[in-house]
């Protein structure tokens, strides 16, 4: 009877624990919001675990209502708070219950209290935060444990050090200067209208802490080879000792199919007659990463890999076709902003950050190029298991250079002289975000440059971005200045389809329609403001629009047969006052039926368009 009253006692608890919580959080503002912020919940929020590649048991969430204060940009640590947040929504958000502006001078504080698990006890316990954007200064118990410039890359701290018994204090201190620094900052603003949007200041992704041993696995690296048929394994072992020995087993369900012991080099895996990963059948093997000393296991990992190829090949007439296990597929889909009225950068729930996938293919796309933002890593995650192809870009910033929109003229472009800090910063993310998904099979395309945003030393960064990555295509400037590097060459033409001549450019390189289309529909109750809303080329009913889209298809069809590998059109959703989504910004509408729209894009994979080399 006394266990029973106990757990009673504490159930009754947690329940009123949750409703306080409940009480001390709303959302902000009166803009419109999609149907998952209804489920959001300041007691569990996006509670999955957040890095699908790498996972471990013996972690804790601390999403959550966290104090808050905006001080001066020179203040010090503040003595009181201002008011909760509900972490990961940016405080711009209605969701993170504040829905306030920041801005270069002011300084955004988050403090909060946790108790770590007693399962951590005599661990390593590293503090991880999925993205913070910008810069991020981060103190345990009164003490610095370490600082982070930006905005789209995870980053941790091994906070070990700064522990005390009880309740552990962690405070972050955010600066985020938006548009007036040369940080990449993607399509926020400050005076958000047309294509650019709103500040996102501060935690947007998960923040989580894990126990470790002394000795773990903290990165992995996993390049697949279909021809060869053998994936090759590499690792960072933090702390690695004499006498270690770590393996690495890829199993197909239950049944193991190869593995080895990794020494610190390369580690070759043999996988007889793979099953390949394609958009039709996203077959994922799972992945094991142990370590052992003396018999006893010391840390272990779950992953996965899949076999697939990402190249380019001539044919028959000579012109370079985007390939995907070594056959041509049209890679057709939809720009992918990843905004959301309600969380801006940040998905209300995992539900609602997998919804976008599964819609744009029953759509009929099997691409979505990923526009000038990274998303959480269950995002990727929920690409390779749907079967979603990935264009990723890098997010823009320090803009301000010449563009030409066409190759072959010469005049208007320039690359951008940057800074040494400007040129620093994009370096070190865009090799931070390269690390950090590179082990995605669903990612076949790193775009380093979109329309001469900020482009600079072209030439330079995509040799670099081929050589970092060889696995994958490199699109070197989606619709940007065109320079002559790279496997890719990319046109932008709205509103119709348009491609790069065929006998210039096509025996060199493979030949996409990086944007396109734009077809805007505002429809009444899901817009973001009511009036000045903003399309491509606007219509007064979905029927207009449809007919329009279908038009666009058939040339897509021609363009197909004459040399074009891929194309893109804009855009999966509503973005704020851009109205040129094929769903609305809180995904309540969908404008065109799925099945309208698949019905018209399935005839854009038929492998009679192209025929290859033998």
């Amino acid at each position: 009877m006394m266990k029973n009253n106990l757990l009673l006692a504490l159930s009754l608890g947690l329940v009123s624990t949750a409703y306080a919580q409940q009480n001390e959080w709303k959302i902000a503002g009166e803009k419109i919001t999609s149907p998952w912020s209804e489920k959001v919940s300041p007691a569990a929020v996006l509670p999955e675990y957040p890095r699908p590649q790498l996972v471990r048991d013996n972690w804790k969430n601390l999403n959550g209502l966290w104090q808050y204060t905006v001080s001066e940009k020179n203040a010090p640590a503040p003595q009181s708070w201002q008011g909760k947040i509900l972490v990961p929504f940016a405080i711009e958000s209605a969701l993170s219950g504040v829905g306030r502006t920041v801005g270069k001078d002011s300084l955004l504080w988050y403090h909060t209290s946790i108790t770590l698990p007693a399962a951590m006890k005599g661990k390593k316990v590293l503090l991880h935060f999925g993205a913070v954007d910008w810069r991020a200064t981060v103190y345990v118990n009164g003490k610095e444990a370490g600082s982070h410039e930006g905005g789209f890359d995870p980053f941790s701290f091994d906070i070990t050090p700064f522990l005390k018994k009880g309740a552990q204090e962690i405070t972050v201190r955010v600066w985020d200067p938006t548009d007036d620094g040369p940080q990449p900052r993607g399509k926020q603003v400050k005076k958000p209208e047309g294509i650019w949007y709103t500040p996102v200041t501060g935690i947007w992704q998960t923040v989580w802490v894990e126990a470790v041993a002394d000795t773990y696995i903290a990165a992995t690296r996993q390049t697949p080879d279909i021809d060869r048929e053998e994936l090759t394994v590499e690792a960072d072992i933090a702390g690695r000792q004499p006498g270690d020995m770590v393996k690495v087993t890829a199993l197909d369900g239950n049944k193991e199919i190869a593995s080895g012991n990794f020494d610190g080099q390369a580690l070759k895996l043999k996988v007889p007659a793979p099953r390949l990963w394609s958009p039709e059948s996203p077959f994922l093997y799972d992945l094991r990463y142990t370590i052992t000393r003396k018999g006893k296991v010391i840390d272990e990992v779950k992953s996965y890999f899949a076999m697939r190829k990402s190249s380019i090949g001539k044919d028959n007439n000579g012109i370079q076709r985007m390939l995907l296990n070594n056959r041509f597929v049209f890679q057709f889909g939809p720009l992918d902003q990843g905004w959301w009225p309600d969380g801006l950068y940040t998905a209300p729930t995992d539900e609602a950050l997998q919804y976008d996938i599964v819609q744009t293919k029953a759509m009929g796309f099997n691409m979505i190029r990923k526009h000038i933002k990274v998303e959480p890593a269950r995002w990727y995650y929920y690409c390779d298991k749907l079967g979603m192809l990935v264009w990723q870009d890098m997010p823009s910033g320090d803009l301000g250079n010449g563009w030409e929109t066409r190759p072959g003229i010469i005049g208007r472009a320039t690359d951008k002289d940057r800074s040494p800090a400007s040129e620093t910063y994009y370096r070190k993310e865009w090799n931070a975000i390269i690390n950090t998904l590179y082990n995605h099979p669903s990612i076949i395309v790193w775009t380093p440059f979109n329309e001469a945003w900020g482009q600079f030393k072209t030439m330079d960064i995509a040799a670099w971005t081929m050589q970092k990555d060889p696995s994958r295509l490199v699109n070197t400037a989606s619709g940007g200045n065109f320079f002559p590097i790279g496997p890719i060459i990319d046109l932008h033409n709205y509103p119709e389809p348009a491609m790069p001549d065929p006998a210039i450019y096509g025996h060199d390189r493979a030949i996409v329609l990086g944007e396109y289309g734009g077809l805007g529909l505002a429809v009444d109750g899901h817009v973001w403001q009511q009036k000045d809303n903003w399309g491509y080329q606007s219509f007064k009913n979905a029927d207009e629009l449809f007919k329009r889209y279908t038009v666009f298809t058939d040339r897509l069809e021609i363009l197909i047969r004459q040399g074009l590998s891929a194309a893109v059109y804009t855009q999966t959703t509503d973005v704020e006052v851009e109205i040129n989504g094929l769903m609305t910004y809180d995904r309540k509408v969908q404008k065109v039926p799925a099945e309208k729209l698949r019905a018209v894009s399935n005839k854009l994979y038929n492998p009679a368009l192209v025929n290859l080399k033998p």
